[in-house]
């Protein structure tokens, strides 16, 4: 049993297949998720010094179609512990954070219930105390416990309490935008006169309109995809996504609105869409917030993933920042920048590519919504100058050419066969005159390729959960992510377990 509740760890999270379909069959049953309930209780009792009965924990869920059921799971597991239980019904992962801190609640514990933008038969679980969300090490205590079944069913049991939560969430949210702008013409409203639109990918973030733009004044008219579908009938929920962001790019252009956004299922990552429809995510949205952190607070690091561009790089250290370049995954990147300022480093931001920013300001908690606060802010003061969002990143240099390619491992031990393969590349590239490993390599290998070898980067790396070597590759001159496959196909088609059709 324990092998098989393992298998439903995701990093940091707990991810299964919730809804029986053609691809593969349902891990994740009623059963397990009232086993692992229990060892999420009796790591909460270990941790806090107190009982079951005395736990307040509460619960959420995005739209996806298996949501109400597990919720119901998991809120009479809790019951019958003798937990005090707060239903948050529709909600969005910050906001579950956010009930570990605020001050109606100070819940010891709080669960979320989503799968981020992975397709609709798939459902998980993150868990949350004031001190953030639970790492690898306390979800695999959490599903030992879950094997050993050592939790009991209270005599007494607890009580399950209705709240609305995100719309004292939203509240939250619209205190900080009022005090922000602070404007002196329409405190209450500041955004008027502003067209804003939401894309909500039919997940959590369609309150987003409703609680928050319109409150503050902002017209949301072709807002679009607010309401929950679990189907995500109309595109993936994901600001990753190509046909996201080109949802919402042309949604801005047909409204002329003055910015589009654009939400994942659970609103813990977002990305934007300027007034003249130019997409702002991975590198342009790290670049943009980067340069209001940086304002606020000049000379600090700015920490990311490992696949931002070189044109990334220079740009915050033109603003005078740091950019400290670290691992994949957005607990790793959130992670490094809290330790940074444990040592003394100041870091007040912590961002990857995949939309995931997390502010010092903010419990250092990935939150979509409150990212999008920090840029509507500056949105409304810059506009006063005639500016706007996207002169914040006019200088910033973006790559000619920007390539990512997935290949698989067949070696059944696929990490000594990656690692291996990243090992010898190493010995490789010092027998090509002009390729330099990049300093700092936190994790796979990261190369830069002169003007006549390709001109940019690329950087080799396993997957964090897959047996997958991912490989990306950016260039600043036409041709010159051919000249860097070229060379880099001619080692990788030694290694027979490695599948590279992809670069076909």
């Amino acid at each position: 049993m324990l092998e098989k509740l393992y298998e439903l760890q995701n990093g940091t999270d707990i991810r299964g297949i919730a809804i029986e379909n053609r691809e593969k069959d349902i891990n994740l049953t009623a059963e397990r998720v009232k086993k692992i309930i229990r060892g999420f209780v009796i790591w909460l009792e270990n941790k806090k010094g107190i009982g079951s009965d005395k736990l307040k924990i509460a619960v959420g869920m995005d739209s996806r179609l298996s949501g109400p059921e597990l919720k119901d799971v998991i809120s009479r597991e809790l019951l019958n512990l003798g937990c005090t239980v707060y239903d948050c019904d529709l909600c969005t992962t910050p906001a579950m954070f956010m009930t570990t801190v605020h001050p109606s609640y100070k819940c010891q514990g709080s669960i979320m219930i989503t799968a981020s933008h992975l397709p609709y038969y798939y459902n998980g679980l993150k868990f949350f105390t004031e001190s953030g969300g639970c790492e690898k090490e306390d979800i695999k205590y959490i599903l030992t416990e879950a094997s050993n079944n050592n939790c009991k069913i209270t005599c007494d049991k607890g009580k399950i309490l209705k709240v609305d939560f995100i719309t004292e969430y939203s509240n939250l949210l619209v205190k900080k935008i009022r005090k922000g702008i602070n404007s002196k013409i329409n405190y209450d409203k500041p955004l008027l006169g502003f067209k804003i639109i939401v894309d909500g990918g039919n997940g959590a973030g369609g309150f987003f309109t409703s609680k928050v733009l319109e409150p503050l004044g902002a017209e949301t008219d072709g807002s679009q995809f607010i309401d929950p579908d679990g189907r995500f009938p109309n595109h993936i929920p994901n600001p990753e996504a190509k046909e996201a962001m080109e949802s919402i790019k042309s949604a801005v252009i047909e409204n002329k609105a003055d910015m589009g956004i654009v939400f994942d299922a659970d609103v813990d990552r977002a990305a934007i869409v300027d007034d003249s429809g130019k997409g702002i995510n991975r590198n342009t949205l790290i670049a943009l917030v980067s340069s209001i952190v940086l304002e606020e607070h000049p000379g600090t690091t700015i920490v990311t993933d490992s696949v931002t561009s070189k044109g990334l790089n220079e740009f915050i250290q033109n603003l005078g920042g740091k950019h400290h370049r670290f691992k994949r995954g957005y607990r790793n990147v959130i992670n490094e920048g809290i330790r940074l300022n444990h040592e003394g480093e100041k870091c007040f931001l912590a961002i990857e590519t995949s939309g995931h920013a997390a502010l010092k300001e903010n419990y250092f908690l990935d939150d979509g919504a409150y990212l999008i606060a920090k840029i509507l802010v500056k949105m409304a003061k810059i506009q006063e100058k005639g500016k706007n969002i996207e002169s914040l990143i006019d200088t910033l240099k973006i790559p000619l050419e920007s390539l990512e390619f997935r290949f698989d491992i067949l070696n059944e031990n696929f990490k000594d066969y990656g690692f291996k393969i990243i090992e010898n590349l190493g010995k490789y590239v010092k027998e090509i005159k002009r390729w330099n490993v990049a300093p700092h390599n936190y994790e796979g290998i990261r190369v830069d390729c002169d003007r006549s070898n390709g001109d940019g980067w690329f950087l080799l790396r396993l997957s964090l959960h897959e047996p997958v070597l991912c490989l990306n590759i950016e260039s600043d001159v036409t041709g010159g992510s051919k000249i860097i496959i070229d060379k880099l196909k001619s080692f990788l088609m030694n290694y027979k377990d490695l599948n590279i059709n992809s670069f076909k």
